[in-house]
């Protein structure tokens, strides 16, 4: 990850470089950890879009990591490549020991940096007291943090504002600021919420404050309906505090959203992003751990929207089975969409384009809805 002449520790090192070139403070971008998304493969894809400063792992239960049986299961979002850049492991539980245990394993396998869950709103992880049922047990979110730092790596926790009611971060916030994280990582909504309701960017600044207030070193990120690098460059500048913006759901409306230079992409180029998710999928299922390719059908509206014949090519690829099955769609298919689409009054528009007309077309339809 660095550009710097000396080594740094590892957030020195992620603020300085996001820093690197400007004058005026500068955000880190990072990519959220996301289940089922954010592994070896996908990770790549992005750096190769438009690469953020800091990326996560799938979230991975930490209980699982040190089970003699279980670890197996897990290794595959643990795993980084060769020619990859570092991520940060995100781990999950209930129970300090197994979080302790797990933190410790990850020095020798790379990572320089834990980051512990605790906003999953998932039903089975709050079973396990874990994620964002820790918001509602304070004294155990308290030796979980401890728990982790006997890694001696830098613990950095991802949460909610609450659980049930927005108001709830004015007391749950500062009981993790008060454990002095490296970086305090706040989705803007309550796990109540889940993301039905648009991001609390007004409680931005009382964060800031709080975080001033208790632990001045502790580094706050964001988390919530940003979709884009410029977004978060916005948000940044209307906030000066804020030190990170993450962002999650929006690399599925455009691959390109952490670029620094934004500009219109070429369906050829989303074509080759796909293809390249195809090559290292192939990749990880020989030489790292079995994967399934349902599971890479969701990705395939990611590269192939934005143009009028994107839905149709969509839907043949949603009836293979296997990536040779999808290059022989898309050998097959390809040059016949792209006379379409040249032929066409609706000439191909870059995902952010696409998203935007999605997005309006998706208000428009709330609000005849509502009238």
């Amino acid at each position: 990850m660095s550009n710097l002449t000396t080594t740094l520790p590892f957030w020195d090192e992620v603020v300085a470089n996001a820093q690197m070139d400007h004058d005026q403070k500068q955000p880190f971008f990072s990519m959220a950890p996301m289940e089922a998304v954010t592994d070896t493969i996908f990770r790549r894809v992005v750096a190769k879009a438009g690469a953020p400063d800091v990326y996560y792992t799938e979230f991975t239960n930490a209980s699982s990591m040190i089970h003699p049986k279980a670890k197996f299961s897990v290794q595959g979002r643990l795993a980084v490549a060769e020619n990859e850049q570092q991520p940060i492991a995100q781990i999950w539980g209930g129970r300090p020991d197994d979080i302790a245990g797990a933190a410790k394993l990850l020095p020798s396998m790379g990572y320089r940096a834990v980051d512990i869950n605790m906003g999953c709103p998932d039903a089975t992880v709050i079973k396990n007291g874990a994620g964002s049922d820790l918001i509602r047990h304070e004294d155990l979110a308290r030796q979980i943090v401890a728990a982790a730092k006997q890694s001696g790596l830098p613990v950095s926790v991802k949460t909610r504002l609450g659980f049930y009611k927005t108001e709830e971060f004015r007391e749950w916030l500062p009981i993790i600021l008060r454990q002095n994280v490296a970086v305090l990582t706040v989705h803007l909504r309550t796990r109540q919420e889940m993301s039905k309701v648009p991001a609390h960017f007004e409680f931005i600044d009382d964060i800031l404050a709080m975080r001033d207030d208790i632990a001045p070193q502790t580094l706050i990120q964001i988390n919530g309906d940003i979709k884009t690098r410029q977004q978060g460059l916005d948000l940044a500048k209307a906030h000066p505090g804020l030190d990170g913006i993450m962002i999650g759901r929006g690399i599925f409306e455009n691959p390109y959203a952490f670029e620094k230079s934004p500009r219109q992409h070429t369906l050829t180029e989303s074509i080759d992003l796909l293809n390249l998710q195809l090559d290292l999928f192939d990749e990880v299922n020989a030489t790292v751990t079995p994967k399934h390719f349902e599971a890479l059908k969701r990705y395939f509206k990611i590269y192939l929207r934005g143009f009028a014949h994107a839905s149709a090519l969509r839907q043949m690829l949603m009836e293979t089975h296997s990536t040779d099955e999808v290059r022989t769609v898309l050998a097959r298919e390809l040059a016949t969409v792209y006379e379409a689409v040249a032929n066409d009054k609706h000439i191909y528009r870059d995902n952010a384009a696409a998203s935007a007309d999605m997005a309006a077309a998706t208000a428009r339809k709330v609000a005849s809805e509502t009238d």
